[in-house]
């Protein structure tokens, strides 16, 4: 008869969460706390449930998604004393949680701001190159501000501006469908046919735009206003289109983002979303 005892199955010790003891060094040691960090799958987290750490963090404005992700990849955020180095542990609370060595404050209520962008002004915090932002024109009793998508240094018209990351990110997916309408003042020759064309969606030089809706407004000589809503805001997206039918754009104005239009909002104003325009319009998007 055989004797001989089964073998025991293997067991593995849980891993170490941040700050429980010393990693291994050099490249051991950032695969062995990323490890460490990673603790369920992405369809685990739940809206009601633990976030992670890059939601977590863009719900409380600190930035938006990609902006925290960056943040970890500095070495700016750290949870009970010990630096994260993957943003995607689940976590019920911003508890334990600083960036830059400061506590994370508890996020506030989303608040959506309207802002008529003058051209001659980049829609980032800084500019190498010294140009004037967004911020040298906003007042400066604002609270921290996340600008909603980007407008060129020379294009005008609506910027939405929120404090709330994970919002921001929300309203920027193409995926979210939110419509953004551009009015573009351009010299040239092009016909209503040739705009309805847009309709269902052009590639330029290997990058596919989707569907276009482009109106022309009213024609003097060659000079004309085209209207155009899209939903997906690729970068210069409007400019190339005109472009690629051989239209000059001389000037280019948003002045619709979703349910928020610029109206008559003077340039360089802003303005605060009244909350039930806001609460109406999330409900919308769900």
């Amino acid at each position: 008869m055989n004797t001989r005892r089964p073998p025991r199955p293997a067991t593995r010790s849980a891993p170490k969460a941040a700050g429980d003891g010393d990693a291994p060094k050099g490249r051991r040691a950032a695969r062995g706390a990323a490890s460490a960090l990673k603790t369920k799958p992405a369809e685990d987290e739940r809206e009601d449930g633990p976030q992670r750490i890059a939601k977590l963090l863009a719900r409380a404005g600190v930035g938006s998604r990609r902006d925290v992700e960056r943040m970890v990849e500095e070495g700016r955020i750290a949870l009970n004393g010990q630096v994260v180095v993957h943003p995607a542990p689940l976590l019920t609370s911003l508890e334990g949680l600083t960036v830059d060595g400061n506590p994370v404050a508890k996020p506030v209520s989303t608040r959506l701001y309207r802002f008529n962008k003058p051209a001659g002004c980049i829609t980032a915090a800084r500019d190498p190159k010294g140009r004037k932002t967004i911020y040298d024109l906003l007042p400066k009793d604002l609270p921290r501000l996340m600008p909603v998508g980007r407008l060129d240094y020379n294009t005008e018209g609506l910027l939405l501006l929120t404090n709330d990351g994970e919002f921001k990110r929300q309203l920027e997916l193409p995926a979210s469908g939110v419509e953004r309408t551009y009015r573009a003042r351009a010299f040239g020759d092009i016909s209503q046919a040739q705009l309805e064309e847009l309709a269902m969606g052009i590639e330029i030089d290997g990058v596919r735009y989707g569907k276009i809706d482009a109106n022309l407004e009213r024609r003097t000589g060659r000079n004309q206003w085209v209207e155009m809503t899209l939903t997906e805001g690729k970068n210069r997206e409007v400019r190339k289109v005109l472009e690629h039918f051989g239209l000059q754009v001389s000037r280019l104005i948003r002045t619709r983002y979703g349910a928020f239009e610029l109206g008559g909002m003077p340039l360089g104003a802003v303005d605060v979303v009244p909350r039930d325009e806001l609460f109406k319009f999330r409900r919308q998007m769900g």
